[in-house]
This record gives C-alpha cells, sequence and structure tokens, in this order.
C-alpha cells in the first residue's frame, strides 16, 4: 500500500560483510527523510530483538555515525541466525512479530540478509498479507557467497573478494621467497556456490596467484587433487591452491568432514572449517616438502580497510532503494542488481524482484565458467568479477587505526 503512515524497523541478519552496515545506512538516512514514516527503529539481533521486543531509536543517533557506518565492517545492530517455523505448523513467532508491530505500529519492515534471511522476510510477508495488516515488506540482499537468484551479484561480495584477490597476491609473494619446494592451500568461504573462491583467479590474472582453483560446483576427489598438484610440483616445486571450503566429494560428504565431525547451525547448515588442514596433511604425506594450509576464516568478510568502493556504493544504495520501494506502495520484493555495459563501461542498476524467487534459491558458478579440467575458471569469470572490486574505500584513522562507527543505541522497546 502506497504512503502508509507508520513506524520503520531495520534489522541484520546472517553472516556479517564488510559493506552490511553501508546498507544500514542507507535505510535509516532515507527512511529518516521520509514523511509518512514516523519512527525509524533498529532491531537487535536481527528477528530475535523484534521478538524480544529489544530495538533502538535511530532518530537518536548522530547522522556523523551513519557515514561512519559506510566504512565499519560487521553488523552494527548485531546478527542472528535464527530459523522460524513454518507457520503452518507452528506460528506463534508470526503472532508475536504481528502483536509487536501493532503495538508500535510498524508499518515498515526492511530485512538485510542473505538465502536464509530473504526466506524469513517472505515468510514474514506472507502472513502479515494473510492477517490483513498492512505493512510493507522490502528484503535487503547481502552475502558474500553471491548465491542470491535473482540480482546480478550481491553486496559484501565485491569487497571479499578483493581481501581474497589481494591476499593471495601477498602470499604469493611469500611463497616464493625461499628455492626450496612448497605447496600452500588456501581455504576461501563458500557452501555450495564457488563464487568468492573463484575470485582468487583475480590474483591469477595479475601474475601472483593460485595455480589450481576448487570450486564446490564440481565433485572432489583426493586423489585428482593429488595428480593437479604434482603435474605442477614436478615442474616449479611451488604449488598454491585455492580451495573452497564447501567442496564435497561425489557422495556429497564436505572434504572438511574428513578432518572432523561438523557441528550444524539453526538453518541445519553444516559449520564448515578445516578443509585446508586436511589437504595440507593429503600432499604432506604424498610429497614430503613444507605445506601450508591456510583459512582465511572471518577475515575475507570483515576487511573493510581494503573494500571496494564499488561494493560501498552500491550497497549504501540498495538501503536507499528498499525504503523509496516500500513508500512507494511495493511490498514483498528484494531490492537486486541488474548490469549493464554503457560505453564499455559497467554499470550497475538496481531493480526489484519477489521475495519467493530469491528466498532460499542459491545461484551458483555458471558450469561453462569453469574449465574443462574443474580446477580453474575462465575469462569470462575475470570480466564478471573486475568491475566490482573497483575503487578505494577504508575507515578514516586516528592514531594509524581504523576509527568505526560507535552507534549509542537508545533503547525504543520494553526495555528503554
Amino acid at each position: 500500500m502506497k504512503n502508509l503512515k507508520g513506524a520503520c524497523i531495520f534489522g541484520q541478519s546472517g553472516g556479517p560483510t564488510s559493506v552490511i552496515n553501508a546498507s544500514a545506512a542507507g535505510v535509516f538516512t532515507q527512511a529518516l527523510k521520509e514523511e509518512y514514516i514516523t519512527a525509524v527503529y533498529g532491531a537487535a539481533h536481527g528477528i530475535k530483538g523484534i521478538l524480544d521486543e529489544d530495538f533502538y531509536d535511530m532518530s537518536k543517533e548522530d547522522t556523523k555515525q551513519f557515514e561512519l557506518l559506510k566504512t565499519t565492517p560487521s553488523s552494527a545492530l548485531g546478527s542472528v541466525r535464527y530459523k522460524l517455523k513454518n507457520p503452518d505448523v507452528d506460528d506463534t513467532d508470526y503472532r508475536r512479530i504481528l502483536e509487536v508491530f501493532k503495538k508500535y505500529n510498524i508499518r515498515y519492515f526492511f530485512y538485510n540478509g542473505g538465502n536464509d534471511s530473504m526466506d524469513t522476510t517472505n515468510k514474514i510477508s506472507k502472513f502479515l498479507q494473510k492477517s490483513g495488516y498492512e505493512c510493507n515488506v522490502i528484503g535487503v540482499p547481502k552475502t558474500i557467497d553471491n548465491d542470491l537468484f535473482g540480482t546480478d551479484h550481491c553486496p559484501g561480495y565485491g569487497s571479499a573478494s578483493r581481501y581474497v584477490a589481494t591476499t593471495l597476491m601477498e602470499i604469493y609473494q611469500d611463497a616464493y621467497v625461499y628455492d626450496t619446494p612448497m605447496i600452500t592451500v588456501v581455504e576461501i568461504m563458500g557452501r555450495n556456490a564457488g563464487w568468492l573462491t573463484a575470485s582468487a583467479a583475480l590474483a591469477s590474472y595479475k601474475g601472483s596467484g593460485p595455480d589450481l582453483i576448487y570450486l564446490p560446483e564440481v565433485p572432489f576427489t583426493i586423489e585428482k587433487f593429488l595428480s593437479d598438484v604434482r603435474k605442477i610440483f614436478k615442474k616449479t616445486g611451488k604449488v598454491i591452491v585455492a580451495f573452497s571450503e564447501g567442496c564435497k566429494d561425489a557422495d556429497g560428504t564436505y572434504i572438511a568432514e574428513m578432518g572432523a565431525e561438523l557441528t550444524k547451525d539453526a538453518f541445519g547448515h553444516a559449520q564448515l572449517g578445516g578443509a585446508a588442514a586436511v589437504l595440507a596433511k593429503k600432499a604432506k604425506e604424498e610429497f614430503g616438502c613444507k605445506v601450508r594450509g591456510i583459512e582465511f576464516s572471518l577475515m575475507q568478510r570483515c576487511g573493510a580497510h581494503i573494500a571496494s568502493k564499488t561494493d560501498v556504493d552500491e550497497a549504501f544504495a540498495t538501503g536507499q532503494k528498499a525504503v523509496k520501494a516500500a513508500v512507494s506502495g511495493i511490498t514483498d520484493h528484494m531490492v537486486a542488481f541488474e548490469r549493464e555495459t554503457v560505453d564499455g563501461n559497467y554499470k550497475c542498476n538496481l531493480k526489484l524482484v519477489n521475495l519467493s524467487l530469491s528466498a532460499n534459491t542459491e545461484k551458483t558458478v555458471p558450469a561453462e565458467w569453469i574449465n574443462e579440467e574443474g580446477n580453474f575458471v575462465t575469462d569470462e569469470f575475470i570480466k564478471y568479477a573486475l568491475p566490482l572490486i573497483q575503487g578505494d574505500s577504508h575507515p578514516p584513522y586516528v592514531d594509524g587505526l581504523p576509527y568505526f562507527a560507535k552507534l549509542k543505541k537508545v533503547q525504543a522497546g520494553k526495555n528503554k
């Protein structure tokens, strides 16, 4: 419904990125300008903050902090991994959300996250519609995994890609210092889609990257891995491997599971990590040389010091677009990116896609962008990823160290 009069609430969910707060800044700055939005709330720890009536009055914040949010990594409001049940089975949480929305006259809901978060947003939107409660709901995308369906790419991906490519270039320099043989295995995030691991090819594009890249889109075998490494090792005595944490064998077993039993999160996803150590052990046994297993872990998603300005600007724009769309009467959609080439240059246009299309639907690396050997990517991927890492963005520095946003977080819910 157009021009609904009432409050808005914004929450962050899932794994953080270095630009997720830029989207928050876009939502807050735009929402505070809108005449039909009577209050602007930020939920503590995503949907849990709404269920617990734990949220903040963003109008009490110094607007300078919103500018700092653009270069502050992680989720400033706190994130969450909380799975809403099927409302047809148990609608307790949904009824509670509706109760809170009515109590505070919340008529606009913005949720910032990846696949599971868009599923949560979609479920809430459908329940509110079924209940006859007017509230415009818009999903704000994010994920370094870059696997949201319906968008050319995702906020957070460009900066994480830049971190991965840059760090691999630095690792390359270090690995070639000595004249002794060495194998380096670098583990990069990505559960079922290899977009981020593929960005290691950007380092190779500049002549200082991995020799082999393995994505979860291709079934993985230890035997082929050792064979691939052997071919390069015989020639140079140096091998650098970029490996996705989500790689599995033909039976669906994660390579990381060969080293230890994996725990699962609230959505039933295995919490990955440790694959580099497994492969490093195998390589050590096979080749007997010095082997390093490196896991980028959290660093690849919080490196705001090396963020892509393109990524930051696009993330901010998604927040603004979400608010404008909701106020104009649109609901049940997610902001998305559409790529255009103008005079040979990259241009990103914002569009809206139905939430039901993006919720729990994963976009994987196209098969034609992976080489026939299944151990690297093609030039088409380079053309895709290179524009997304352009421009320098980093926090302001004080005494040589980054200065991040410090929100006052004035309570607006029941705990105020």
